[in-house]
């Protein structure tokens, strides 16, 4: 009876120990959180004062179980879920530390003016399902470690100064459901997976990819083909109108000419026949 009463005991001390744990953390921040927003923040210039709410104090308890203290913050279970700061005008650059959101699924930066790379340290969000960077400034290549995040289901990068090819491990994310890179300075083939036929219909058609100069392959190589159709169509109406135009121009001096030779031929019989003496 007493070794049942003690066990009760340890079960109700190890409860209360817990209780006391999972309390403690809800309390606090977890720290990689904390150095994550702090380093977003410093990154960030904030002309409209959206973001005066993020402040150290709040960095340092940003979430209670599933209420978020910050704006454009969604906290799940004391972590940081979802980060959408859209049309704020903010500008500055993407802090590399932003890795450090480890919890991480959704970040939405779009419609402001941020400039700067894209951090490779993203690599590092392996929860990541959503990245949105669209109508921003940001320049210089994609790195190909963005494939690392492998729940990735959308990637927006559209109207940007992004520059360089599109990595081929892009293609290989299998959850990737929707992929807009237009309007930026993009070149070289675009990767044959992020290309694939499903049925009859590429995996993402030409609107994902229309607005770079130097980008091309299937499904924009139908439009260049189209284009160059009409080219060639430009220059074969123009040599068929000149061949017309020569044999015309070539009939009407062969019929010129029958036409004067015979008048020669008829004014030399007449002045013959004028020189003959009559018999």
């Amino acid at each position: 009876m007493a070794r049942s009463h003690r066990f009760i005991s340890y079960q109700l001390l190890l409860l209360l120990l817990l209780s006391f744990e999972t309390a403690r953390r809800l309390a606090s921040a977890d720290p990689n959180d904390e150095a994550c927003l702090k380093n977003l923040r410093q990154s960030l210039e904030d002309p409209a004062r959206n973001l005066r709410n993020w402040t150290n104090n709040v960095f340092s308890n940003p979430c209670s179980g599933f209420t978020s203290y910050l704006p454009g913050a969604t906290c799940n279970n004391g972590r940081i879920y979802k980060l959408s700061l859209t049309s704020l005008s903010l500008r500055g650059s993407i802090s590399p530390f932003l890795s450090n959101c480890t919890n991480l699924q959704s970040l939405d930066l779009s419609s402001n003016q941020i400039s700067g790379d894209i951090p490779p340290e993203i690599q590092f969000l392996v929860n990541l399902a959503v990245l949105n960077l669209s109508s921003n400034r940001l320049s210089g290549e994609i790195s190909p470690q963005l494939a690392l995040c492998a729940y990735l289901n959308v990637i927006d990068l559209h109207d940007n100064q992004l520059s360089g090819q599109i990595p081929q491990q892009l293609g290989l994310l299998a959850r990737l459901s929707a992929f807009d890179v237009s309007n930026n300075k993009l070149s070289g083939q675009i990767p044959t997976y992020l290309s694939n036929r499903t049925g009859s219909f590429p995996r993402f058609n030409a609107s994902s990819f229309v607005g770079n100069k130097g980008l091309y392959g299937y499904p924009l190589q139908d439009m260049v083909k189209g284009k160059g159709l009409s080219v060639m169509a430009i220059v074969g109406i123009g040599l068929g109108s000149g061949v017309v135009s020569l044999m015309i121009s070539f009939t009407g001096v062969c019929i010129w000419l029958r036409i004067t030779e015979k008048k020669m031929a008829a004014e030399e019989e007449g002045k013959i026949s004028q020189s003959m003496p009559d018999y």
